[in-house]
């Protein structure tokens, strides 16, 4: 341990006894045929609850022991000390010098959260307080457009956490609407997706949120300027001026007015972000507007009380059951120490269809790290390779590799209990739901237990497989932890998608990494600007062999 690590408020997960003591057992053979063949009670054993989700991780590959050494692996980083810094202010964001106050987005207007001078709370009521105004104005109709006319179409134009947040939320919370208000999403810079787009809206009454943390990005203003041409060809066959269109048909979201202000959002329709709060975490703030114009304000707030209800469940649960720690343990275990280098998301209800693209973000982006907060290099595996899609899709495409392939994949299956209680006289519906989550345990259970899961007639347990016939052996022993809802609503989105970044928050403290930055992310950002200089004055050996020659080519069709 060096001086830093010495001198830094916390200790390293990476010299404790646990971790050696970890490394050990892993190297042992794992099967969860054989844990679940020694126990009887593990699956209750290995499952717990916070509020309506349930969470069973009985088909990973850990038992007592292993639990305990991460359970102690937890606290020899000090984790409740880190946990403490994040919901109270602390600059847990070290390359940045700055807190990661998310969870501030989502207290209650009756909590007290000071930050040097800024009184956090306020604030971010106060911000609350223009969503609601502006997203009442748009709803009742009062908000018109150049032309007189009341707003039919929202368009959020963001990139990465300004798109994946809100997009996710609002499909998945569709059913909640209460307008006819259609909401669109628009990130590409490409231009593609806002070309198809605007072929199907009408100018007159189409506005656009500008989202952006910095107002700086380039895919999101590309949009936003061609946006803003498109209303203006249509603005002036009716006398109207840029000033008015820009007044009428934008708002923006940043933490930068002096930007907004310059690119001719209006005051009164420029809503706050601040420094500390990360892309990928900012759907609880004015971020959400969109949300929030589509399901209404009461909407947006029992969202934002879901997570908070995780927020208290992680910083007061004790460990052995707090789903947030349990879950980042797991996938330390598996990615560290098992050397599961990937993950897949598989939800098995439509509404949740964006979900593995969100905690894609959210967890790559985050722990996507090969240094310390000290800067040392890291010499064991961090964040796996994630990826996901809804499970009926999923089955008939990657599931295939998931139960006979050569990797070993990690699982999270995410269901909902209840479904259609509100259309009882539709059973075939409901037929579709008990389907549906039939195939979400069966599945579970045959990549758990392989050909095993099949009982032969002699019920031994095991199919027995012929020569002939080896193509379609099973292995099984893929690991995975199933959480279930009671009901998805408002207030549950917002319990799981904080059970998410919590587990996040806790692999990076046992990673001894920073989950706030994502420099990794600006670099290409860098590089595209000075390739794109080069395309606009056909300069020629600039770069590598490789793309100077791709740029040639390209200039030459141009």
């Amino acid at each position: 341990m060096d001086d830093r690590q010495q001198d830094s408020a916390y200790r390293s997960a990476r010299h404790s006894v646990y971790w050696s003591q970890l490394q050990s057992v892993a190297a042992q053979r794992w099967s969860v045929a054989d844990l679940f063949a020694q126990d009887a009670t593990r699956a209750t054993r290995f499952s717990t609850r916070a509020g309506a989700l349930y969470m069973d991780y009985s088909k990973q590959c850990i038992d007592t022991s292993v639990l305990s050494a991460l359970l102690g692996l937890a606290d020899s980083c000090d984790l409740s000390a880190r946990i403490e810094a994040l919901l109270q202010g602390a600059m847990v964001n070290t390359s940045e010098q700055r807190a990661a106050l998310h969870t501030a987005l989502r207290l209650p207007a009756t909590a007290a959260l000071q930050v040097g001078e800024q009184d956090v709370v306020a604030d971010v009521h106060h911000s609350l307080a223009q969503v609601a105004r502006l997203s009442a104005r748009v709803r009742n109709g009062t908000w018109r457009g150049f032309s007189g006319k009341a707003m039919t179409d929202v368009v959020n134009i963001g990139v990465g956490g300004s798109d994946l947040g809100p997009l996710m939320a609002t499909t998945a919370l569709d059913e909640w609407a209460d307008t006819d208000i259609d909401v669109h999403f628009v990130s590409n810079m490409d231009g593609t997706q806002l070309d198809n787009l605007l072929k199907h809206l009408n100018p007159e009454t189409t506005l656009f949120i500008i989202s952006s943390k910095s107002f700086g990005t380039v895919d999101t203003l590309s949009n936003a300027k061609t946006a803003l041409s498109w209303l203006l060809a249509t603005a002036k066959r009716h006398a109207g001026t840029e000033g008015s269109v820009l007044r009428r048909h934008f708002i923006g979201i940043s933490a930068s007015s002096e930007k907004m202000r310059a690119w001719g959002i209006h005051p009164e329709h420029q809503l706050q972000l601040w420094e500390w709060v990360g892309g990928r975490f900012s759907m609880w703030s004015a971020i959400g507007l969109a949300l929030a114009i589509r399901i209404g304000m009461a909407g947006f707030k029992a969202l934002l009380a879901g997570a908070h209800s995780m927020d208290e469940h992680f910083a007061q649960a004790d460990f052995a059951e707090n789903l947030p720690v349990l879950l980042g343990l797991i996938a330390v275990w598996n990615s560290t120490f098992l050397r599961v280098n990937a993950h897949t998301v598989l939800p098995y209800d439509g509404r949740l269809s964006y979900l593995p693209s969100y905690l894609t973000q959210l967890e790559m982006e985050s722990n996507g790290k090969s240094v310390t907060q000290y800067g040392d290099h890291i010499d064991y595996d961090t964040c796996p390779i994630l990826w996901g899609e809804i499970g009926s899709n999923a089955q008939h495409a990657f599931y295939q590799l998931l139960h006979q392939g050569t990797q070993q994949v990690s699982c999270d299956f995410i269901a909902c209990v209840r479904r259609y209680s509100d259309q009882a006289q539709n059973t075939s519906l409901q037929q579709q739901h008990e389907l549906s989550l039939a195939n979400c345990l069966a599945q579970s259970r045959v990549l758990a237990f392989g050909n095993a899961a099949v009982r032969d007639r002699s019920n031994t347990g095991v199919e027995r497989i012929s020569s002939a016939d080896k193509y379609k052996y099973y292995r099984g022993n893929q690991p995975s932890t199933t959480v279930l809802i009671d009901e998805l609503t408002p207030h549950s989105l917002g319990a799981l998608i904080a059970l998410y970044e919590h587990k996040v928050y806790v692999m990076a403290s046992i990673w001894d990494i920073n989950p706030f930055d994502q420099w990794g992310v600006e670099m290409g950002k860098q590089m595209a600007e000075s390739v794109y200089h080069a395309m606009q004055d056909e300069r020629e050996g600039q770069f590598d062999s490789s793309t100077d020659q791709l740029l040639r080519h390209i200039n030459q069709l141009s």
